[in-house]
């Protein structure tokens, strides 16, 4: 099935519902979204000459267009390349040559810095900007019928971060697709029409994956006019749209809540927000739900396998009376209706509960592998399970608890010490607002645990306190050996904590 067939549906069911909105304006119906995209479709394959399989990128920042383009490339057979509008020409112009996309389809400023790259990427030909009244003719040429999809035809090329060279292209099928849309519904929350997914994080990754399930529901896709996330409008949007729904990074959720202009807001009308990508510590989201109401459910996946893997409800979340209630609520949850998940050893024998090893996971939603790139493909999938990289434990309930990324697991002495652990610790300290630890090289031991600390406004918190803080709750060989307070720690465009450029300010 063309999982542009969610559009199709809802359009003849939903034809006046609104679909699209750009600030608190709807700018779109169903049938003006379904309308648009069958048009702007029939000029891909038409009078753009496209043909199916051809990749077309989206490097757009967050706009209500991004959605009829998206969908228009799936009607049409063709496969989308969504692209951080936030990544350097350099990278866009590496995305664009791996995946030898014929045309863009980009957001005013971005047009004009990609054009340029036309003459050095032989099989780009076009870039349009969304914003020109040639893209707007192209939406009104002659509707195209929706085109037949296989299962495990490619729909979606989904490059990762590249925080270890450069990015892959995970390739994401249709069946991959639905069957992510399909958990959203067994594992996440229900939906109904007009409910509204504001998209605050990037509508190239998880936010824009979560959009589809409000898509099938007849939700609203409501963009925010600054095109990203910025408190005190994501407020705003809350009051005015009933039963607001999105997809943050933990610390967005952390910025939420601590911006001045959360103070006697109106946040009635949030029905839920699920959190993913990267770790939300016990503090935090104790914190949060003391603020927000229990309204909150946890995904733990990635790209290679998008957004599914377990997950952590919104039962299980306000369960105040489970006696480990502790441990849940720093677990990523149980593995979703979906998939299959396993801990397993250094030579892919499964772990028992309680044994630390690399979580691996199977089912419909894994990619097909990674684009042009036989060698990755073969190490991550081997087996028939999705190797993530990622260290971790289940309990004897088959709750999942992150330990680290394995390139982020410090060894000292021989022993394993696992970061997440030590920043849970520390951010239960009343004066540290963030902290990221990693290891630095040591002559003898070959490395020790450093801490980069973010102390809270206003506080004066020392490092002989927060040692004394770590003796009280961590074995005392898991200490930081020294603290750098420092005002922000380095993220990624997804709000992902660049535990790299630490390591490289301490020359590790």
């Amino acid at each position: 099935m063309n999982i542009a067939n969610l559009l199709e549906r809802t359009a003849k069911t939903y034809p006046d519902l609104p679909a699209l909105a750009y600030g608190k304006d709807i700018v779109a119906t169903y049938r003006d979204y379904a309308d648009q995209a069958a048009g702007l479709a029939g000029a891909l394959r038409g009078k753009l000459g496209l043909k199916a399989g051809d990749r077309v990128a989206l490097i757009m920042k967050n706009h209500p267009e991004y959605w009829i383009a998206l969908f228009a490339i799936w009607r049409a057979g063709l496969v989308a390349v969504p692209v951080n509008a936030k990544l350097h020409i350099n990278e866009f112009c590496y995305i664009l040559e791996n995946s030898d996309s014929r045309l863009v389809f980009a957001t005013a400023e971005l047009a004009d810095e990609l054009v340029p790259l036309i003459p050095e990427l032989p099989e780009l030909e076009t870039v349009i900007s969304v914003h020109d009244e040639s893209y707007q003719a192209l939406k009104t040429e002659a509707p195209l019928e929706l085109q037949e999809a296989a299962p495990d035809d490619l729909a979606w090329l989904f490059y990762t971060s590249g925080t270890t060279g450069k990015p892959k292209g995970a390739m994401i099928s249709h069946r991959n697709l639905l069957t992510a849309v399909l958990s959203y519904f067994a594992d996440v929350t229900a939906l109904d029409p007009g409910d509204a997914v504001i998209h605050a994080a990037p509508q190239t990754h998880g936010a824009g994956m979560y959009g589809l399930p409000l898509i099938a529901k007849a939700g609203i896709q409501v963009t925010p006019l600054s095109g990203g996330f910025d408190p005190a409008e994501t407020l705003e949007l809350i009051a005015h749209y009933p039963n607001s729904c999105f997809f943050f990074a933990p610390t967005m959720i952390h910025r939420l809540i601590s911006s001045p202009a959360f103070e006697g807001a109106d946040t009635s009308n949030l029905k839920i927000i699920v959190y993913g990508g990267g770790p939300m510590y016990e503090a935090d989201i104790r914190r949060a739900i003391d603020v927000l109401g229990p309204r909150f459910a946890q995904i733990y996946g990635q790209g290679e396998s998008p957004m599914t893997i377990t997950g952590l409800s919104m039962a299980q979340i306000r369960d105040e009376n489970h006696p480990r209630r502790s441990e849940i609520l720093a677990s990523v949850g149980i593995e979703r209706t979906d998939v299959e998940v396993k801990v397993f050893d250094a030579d892919d024998n499964p772990l028992p509960v309680g044994e630390i090893g690399e979580i691996v996971v199977r089912g419909d939603v894994v990619m097909l592998g990674y684009w042009k790139n036989p060698e990755a493909t073969a190490e991550t999938l081997r087996g028939g399970w999705l190797h993530t990289g990622d260290m971790g434990c289940f309990d004897a309930e088959g709750f999942l608890t992150l330990k680290d990324r394995s390139k982020d697991m410090i060894i000292s002495g021989g022993t394993n010490i696992y970061p997440r652990e030590i920043e849970e610790s520390l951010l239960t300290h009343a004066g540290v607002d963030e902290v990221s630890i990693v290891g630095r090289p040591h002559e003898d031991w070959g490395e020790e645990v450093v801490a980069f600390v973010v102390p809270r406004k206003g506080s004066a918190v020392t490092p002989e306190e927060l040692d004394r803080h770590c003796i009280e709750q961590i074995a005392r060989f898991k200490r930081p050996k020294e603290y750098f307070f420092v005002d922000e720690l380095p993220k990624n465009n997804y709000g992902k904590v660049l535990k790299t450029e630490l390591r490289e300010r301490l020359g590790g």
